[in-house]
């Protein structure tokens, strides 16, 4: 993909991030796959993070017109215990009491299971825990479901139990989803949003109750930021992966009342973070944002510990 991007960077305007996005969502038609969206997003990124330095700003600051919120919302997630497979109601608790806004856990098909009994069980698990815990909860299937194993889950599910069933088919294509957007399940989509894709259909047909955009995956912070008031006008939250999150947390930080909050993936990010010389660490469910210029992320000098 270098090969593809770089005519178009070169001598590109660092502060016109709009024109520089068309050049190159043009030029990655020419290899349409998810790896050339993810390419896309992270010059995108890094466009704007050298904005944000050249300007002595961060790139909260640049996105918005009003001062950005110093403090964002996160919550929780940890997908490699599934709730279908575990009996460790104490892990559960134990994360919910650390002031995030809520919480996300893997939901995983059995694929030896048969669809009716593979669906009834993780509906169990999901009213068990809810109940245990006092909070619906937000469960990921990290596309592993099939559309029998899916319409079996809504019909045993308790919506109530459920803040969001998130990806529970290998693609978010509207006709594939469309059964499931008739039923009361409250749906997540987004995270495998591609930067050429039209955000208005992902919504108006399968109508969710959240969308987990990628920054990055999406085609970075520019494409992110004009999704933003589509996804406004028709009043669905945006909720930021974690995959990205130092760029999910400044498009966060500056448009608050429709990017709620930041995913953060308990088992991965913390290793991640040791990585660079200001590491980022949730306090009480909330995440700074960082003070320094641009996306605020400086590599360690340093070699990483072993720990990483």
């Amino acid at each position: 993909m270098s090969d593809v991007l770089a005519p178009e960077v070169k001598d590109a305007a660092v502060t016109d991030h709009a024109h520089l996005l068309d050049q190159m969502r043009a030029a990655a038609r020419r290899c349409p796959s998810e790896v050339a969206s993810w390419a896309v997003g992270t010059v995108d990124c890094a466009v704007w993070d050298l904005h944000g330095q050249l300007a002595e700003r961060t790139v909260a600051e640049l996105l918005t017109t009003v001062a950005p919120r110093k403090f964002v919302p996160a919550y929780a997630s940890w997908l490699t215990l599934d709730l279908s497979r575990t009996d460790s109601p104490d892990a559960l608790s134990g994360v919910a009491a650390d002031g995030w806004s809520f919480t996300k856990w893997g939901l995983r098909r059995d694929p030896a299971a048969p669809s009716e009994q593979a669906a009834v069980r993780m509906a169990q698990a999901v009213e068990r825990y809810s109940q245990a815990l006092g909070a619906p909860l937000a469960v990921d299937a990290v596309g592993t479901w099939t559309p029998s194993v899916a319409l079996a889950f809504t019909q045993a599910v308790v919506p109530s139990s459920l803040r969001w069933l998130e990806d529970p088919l290998p693609h978010h294509a509207a006709d594939a989803y469309e059964f499931l957007a008739a039923t009361s399940v409250p749906l997540a989509v987004g995270e495998r949003a591609h930067c050429d894709e039209d955000p208005t259909g992902l919504i108006q047909y399968i109508r969710p109750s959240a969308l987990t955009l990628d920054v990055v995956g999406c085609g970075g912070l520019t494409r992110a930021a004009q999704i933003i008031p589509i996804a406004q006008a028709q009043g669905i939250p945006v909720y930021p992966h974690g995959r990205s999150l130092l760029p999910g947390l400044h498009l966060a930080a500056a448009f608050p009342t429709v990017a709620r909050a930041v995913e953060y993936r308990l088992r991965w990010e913390p290793g991640r973070q040791r990585l660079y010389e200001m590491p980022i660490r949730p306090e009480n469910g909330h995440i700074r944002l960082p003070d320094s210029t641009g996306l605020g992320a400086t590599p360690r000098s340093t070699a990483c510990p072993t720990l990483c």
